[in-house]
């Protein structure tokens, strides 16, 4: 049977497919008693590339996380790859006469906003009030029982490619789930991942996935910035498998069990074996040293910090974010990436876990799952974000004023 008090979190990605099944605690925490993964098929750089082949694996690990919560669900928040994503700001201001600010100001604030129609190729997904000013005053986070003359408020919106949205859509929708909300990856994994002096003093969460290394900077408590590089984990197990003419499964094995990012002084004596592609079980097997192995990932993995930094120096929010640093992903977990990162970056790196919900068990409370855990945490708690794709509001309006009055009215 349905519950209505349960929420589930679908974490759509290149390598996995993460089903979390939570239900809220009295304190608004939520505790996972369903969780599943199934390998991800028809996926490629966060995009779906197969439908039917994507159905399958959704389904696959929908089935199995319901079977161990023990109920059916019919509503999922889902990731987003944040893959040429659009950041943009909104300023909102209205006059509220000298009385104390209230739910009805509020209502006025939203309502009497002139939002420009988005792009017909581009959905916004995330529109986060973060920060309000009354008669000019700013650095407001919460305006209700202050007075004042006038109201305003900055909005950071995040928009991603339509196309994308409707095709995720669609893949959702034909496993018989309707979606409650999307919410660009690395935004979860940093709701899931970070402490609140962090997300306060300036932090970036470097998001390591299989087909793509998304990030997002969070500065004053807020999302600043987030942006995408095209390379992930599966572009290393790719390299390896072609430096070793090895069947892709056995790079993969290579990488988790040899593979580092930086040289040891035992890497010439260790010595591996690499099955060859298409040869017999007993057939001829190369014998190379574990540096090998490490020439081919350092270099990747050194592309994918120096594509990360490049493309924060040309946002201007690498100085917002400060010298703080957090992994997450699958691909963070490679030996040697922690180190990697702090003498690429300059920064002080940690490796993120989900710390926000409980219920976890040992193999699903790492850097692989944060992603999804943040999806929970988005559920139980949106930060006060204008939420455009929220299901209730799929048949409003298609111009962003339509969205924020369907906002309005759930909130008010």
């Amino acid at each position: 049977m349905a519950r209505n008090d349960l929420i589930t979190a679908l974490d759509i990605g290149s390598t996995k497919i993460c089903c979390f099944i939570a239900e809220l605690g009295e304190n608004g925490r939520a505790r996972v008693i369903g969780i599943a993964h199934h390998a991800s098929q028809g996926i490629k750089a966060g995009a779906i590339v197969n439908m039917e082949d994507a159905q399958n694996a959704v389904i696959g690990a929908v089935n199995a996380a319901e079977q161990m919560a023990g109920t059916t669900i019919r509503n999922v928040f889902v990731n987003v790859s944040c893959h040429a994503a659009n950041n943009g700001d909104i300023d909102l201001n209205t006059a509220i006469g000298n009385g104390a600010i209230g739910d009805g100001e509020m209502r006025k604030l939203f309502g009497e906003a002139k939002f420009r129609d988005e792009s017909p190729d581009r959905t916004m997904i995330h529109s986060i009030p973060v920060g309000y000013k009354i008669d000019g005053s700013n650095g407001v986070r919460n305006p209700r029982g202050m007075t004042g003359q006038t109201l305003g408020v900055h909005i950071r919106t995040v928009s991603v490619a339509a196309n994308a949205i409707r095709n995720l859509t669609a893949c959702v929708g034909h496993c018989h789930l309707d979606i409650n909300g999307h919410v660009v990856s690395p935004y979860a994994s940093g709701l899931a991942c970070l402490v609140e002096d962090e997300t306060d003093l300036g932090v970036t969460v470097i998001d390591m996935g299989g087909g793509t290394t998304s990030f997002a900077v969070f500065f004053d408590g807020a999302l600043a910035f987030t942006d995408s590089v095209p390379v992930g984990g599966l572009h290393v197990t790719n390299d390896i498998a072609r430096g070793l003419s090895t069947p892709i499964s056995h790079a993969e094995r290579l990488k988790t069990l040899h593979g580092s990012a930086l040289p040891s002084p035992t890497d010439e004596r260790d010595i591996i074996d690499a099955p060859q592609i298409g040869e017999e079980e007993d057939g001829t097997v190369n014998r190379v040293p574990k540096s090998f192995i490490v020439s081919i990932i350092a270099p990747r993995m050194e592309e994918t910090f120096e594509l990360v930094r490049a493309k924060l120096d040309a946002s201007g929010f690498n100085q917002v974010a400060g010298r703080r640093v957090v992994l997450t992903g699958g691909a963070s977990q490679l030996t040697g990436v922690r180190e990697l990162a702090s003498q690429l970056l300059d920064k002080q790196i940690r490796l993120g876990r989900p710390i926000k919900v409980s219920g976890l068990a040992e193999a699903t409370c790492g850097p692989a799952f944060a992603t999804g855990a943040g999806l929970l945490s988005y559920a139980a708690d949106n930060r006060g974000e204008v939420r455009p794709m929220q299901a209730s509001m799929a048949k409003a309006s298609s111009g962003t004023f339509g969205r924020i009055g369907g906002w309005i009215r759930e909130h008010f």
